[in-house]
């Protein structure tokens, strides 16, 4: 009988001590994709003592972080989580002069500041002045930029795109060109981007200078952000390609080839274009399906020209700079030795049309345009770097860029867990996607859900477009009347 008590003891005890050990037992975390979204996932969760294994498909990290050695970014008050990353890894951005700050204009082969433009094509500058004050009221008419398909007048701009607005503003040839230029630098071809979408980011960014946007120079560019956040993360795997993630009752279990690695949950922070490319299990919902294939981003070949000397004379080719002939173009920073580099970013329809082009076409047809510019570029051109988004199967683009239709059906689609697999990177972010902010933001918010799982906490609601359309338009839609001088205003 003493051996059978002594027995039970024992077994008792073992329990006790395997629920001890499951309370002290470290949790685990994998993150699928090396960009700056899951990076700051994985430190973040590495941070509160998690165990981290960031999985990245490429032969390294650092996702679409750009070629510029020196980027350009905004304000403390425009970008705070990337200040407090900087302030963390004591990386220092470099205050930007007032003549960066400011956008430039080739127009017919020269270079004009806006004031140097008004006094020349004063036409020109009212029609971009006409533009920002319609899209300005356009933002106006969002109360809150997280919710920017509360009511039908709202979702009725998601059915309009940007080019047929544009029309209706019946801008000057030269002004509707820079203006064209400008969207799809920032975002995507006019005709393929919702009006609405173009609200509510300059909703998002009302009130705040035009200055605020180009505020500081940060040396390394996004790529030295990318190193720091990497550094203390203890487990790094590059070329290891995700195929499939199955989640079980206790865990996750994360395939890339033949092996699997099991975790208690996932963080999946890959564009959806390489979503697509991942077998869920459970699988994704219908409208998320639907989404993959729909969604769009926009398209970008960026190329950093390398010259023996600035071509463009004295002109300061700073900051963003918009061509009546389709160059966006970035002045980067003079290189060592007297030389100088240019980076060009071929946007929208014109970097599409480019697709067919070997890298040293797509080089040659740049340096052709530029030299048509600056007579004697190719001859001081002494080499190229090129990142191809639209090409590149993994990224499918630049960034998220939402079409017409599309906020109203897939708005704030990726904030929400699917089980023990969380969403993250810029497409994710509601208020600053397709930035570096808005992939921070958007890595600090998946570590949170993950952490929030863990404990047992509801995640934060998310008010979806899928969810919040039929009973908001059935409260809030407008009037006749109210539809028609909404419309008037709109169309002029």
């Amino acid at each position: 009988m003493f051996a059978t008590w002594r027995a039970l003891a024992l077994i008792v005890l073992g329990a006790f001590s395997m629920t001890a050990l499951g309370k002290d037992k470290q949790p685990t975390a994998i993150v699928i994709g090396g960009g700056l979204a899951g990076l700051t996932s994985a430190y973040e969760l590495q941070q509160k003592g998690w165990q981290v294994t960031v999985l990245e498909a490429k032969p390294s990290i650092g996702g679409r972080s750009g070629l510029a050695t020196s980027e350009w970014v905004g304000s403390a008050k425009l970008q705070p989580s990337l200040y407090r990353y900087l302030d963390t890894f004591k990386l220092k951005a470099v205050p930007a002069p007032d003549y960066v700050r400011t956008p430039g204009y080739l127009v017919g082969g020269r270079y004009f500041t806006e004031a140097d433009l008004f006094k020349e094509a004063p036409s020109t500058v009212e029609g971009l002045k006409r533009f920002d004050k319609s899209l300005d009221e356009l933002a106006a008419s969002i109360d809150d930029p997280l919710k920017p398909t509360v009511n039908h007048t709202l979702q009725t701009l998601d059915s309009i795109s940007v080019a047929r607005w544009l029309d209706k503003l019946a801008l000057s040839p030269t002004a509707r060109a820079l203006v064209d230029q400008r969207i799809r630098a920032r975002y995507d071809e006019p005709s393929r981007l919702s009006l609405l979408y173009l609200a509510q980011q300059a909703r998002v960014y009302r009130g705040l200078p035009d200055t605020e946007m180009r505020a500081a120079r940060l040396p390394g560019g996004s790529q030295l952000l990318a190193q720091a956040l990497a550094k203390p993360l203890k487990t790094i795997k590059t070329n290891a390609r995700v195929s499939a993630v199955v989640q079980e009752k206790d865990g996750v279990t994360v395939k890339v080839g033949p092996t699997g690695y099991k975790a208690d949950y996932v963080v999946l922070a890959v564009p959806l274009p390489a979503l697509t490319k991942i077998s869920l299990t459970p699988s994704l919902s219908t409208l998320q399906v639907r989404a993959l294939k729909d969604i769009n981003y926009g398209w970008r070949d960026q190329i950093l020209l390398k010259f023996k000397k600035p071509v463009w004379g004295k002109s300061r080719l700073s900051g963003e700079v918009f061509s009546d002939k389709g160059l966006g173009m970035i002045w980067v920073e003079p290189a060592l030795k007297g030389g100088a580099n240019l980076l060009v970013n071929l946007a929208g329809d014109n970097a599409r049309l480019m697709q067919a082009f070997g890298d040293r076409q797509l080089v040659d047809q740049v340096l052709i345009r530029l030299d048509g510019l600056y007579p004697g570029a190719r001859e001081q051109f002494k080499g190229s770097e090129l990142r191809r988004f639209g090409k590149d199967s993994l990224a499918g683009g630049a960034y998220l860029a939402y079409g017409p239709g599309e906020m109203s059906l897939y708005w704030r689609l990726w904030e929400k867990p699917l089980g023990r697999v969380v969403f993250a990177g810029e497409h994710t972010d509601a208020l600053y996607p397709g930035t570096l902010e808005g992939a921070l933001r958007s890595g600090l918010r998946a570590a949170t859900q993950v952490q929030d799982l863990k404990a047992g906490k509801a995640v934060a609601p998310v008010e979806t477009a899928a969810e919040t359309r039929p009973e908001a338009v059935a409260k809030a839609a407008p009037t006749k009347e109210e539809q028609k001088g909404f419309f008037s205003r709109l169309f002029n």
